[in-house]
């Protein structure tokens, strides 16, 4: 299973890609670590990266995006461009969009603890999040597969 990884942040969209295959984890190279969207009161620029998003999908074979959940209200809440962002990306035709909580990230952690330092793994600093978010629900994916 081959998901991406989203953290919503601003007017950027973070991603990274990463892959499960037989219980080992793969982070396949990607020619995009981000996406911007400098106007979101602009529909050209927002189709533009609904199409561009769609596109870097359908070219790396992503199954599932998996957008790291903000909260709507709050000293943590997610800003009106990337509720924007969120839904353009959800409503990609083909495309299967999960939102996974910070809280279930935290279990997901404490559960399955990465295995290895994420400088290792040849990411920015900045993909970190969009990382540990796909990680986390390959990882409940997996052992909800293996427990049913």
């Amino acid at each position: 299973m081959k998901v991406c990884g989203v953290e919503l942040t601003g007017s950027e969209a973070i991603i990274t890609l990463l892959t499960l295959s037989d219980g080992l984890f793969d982070i396949p190279d990607c020619r995009q670590r981000k996406f911007t969207l400098s106007n979101a009161d602009d529909q050209e620029q927002m189709q533009g990266f609904q199409f561009a998003f769609r596109k870097l999908m359908e070219d790396y074979g992503v199954n599932t995006a998996v957008i790291r959940q903000r909260p709507h209200k709050g000293k943590f809440a997610g800003s009106a461009v990337g509720f924007k962002m969120e839904a353009a990306i959800q409503l990609i035709d083909g495309l299967k969009v999960d939102l996974i909580s910070s809280t279930e990230i935290k279990e997901q952690l404490k559960r399955n603890p990465l295995v290895i330092d994420f400088r290792d793994t040849g990411l920015k600093k900045f993909q970190e999040p969009a990382f540990t978010t796909a990680y986390c629900y390959l990882n409940k994916q997996y052992y909800a597969g293996e427990s049913a």
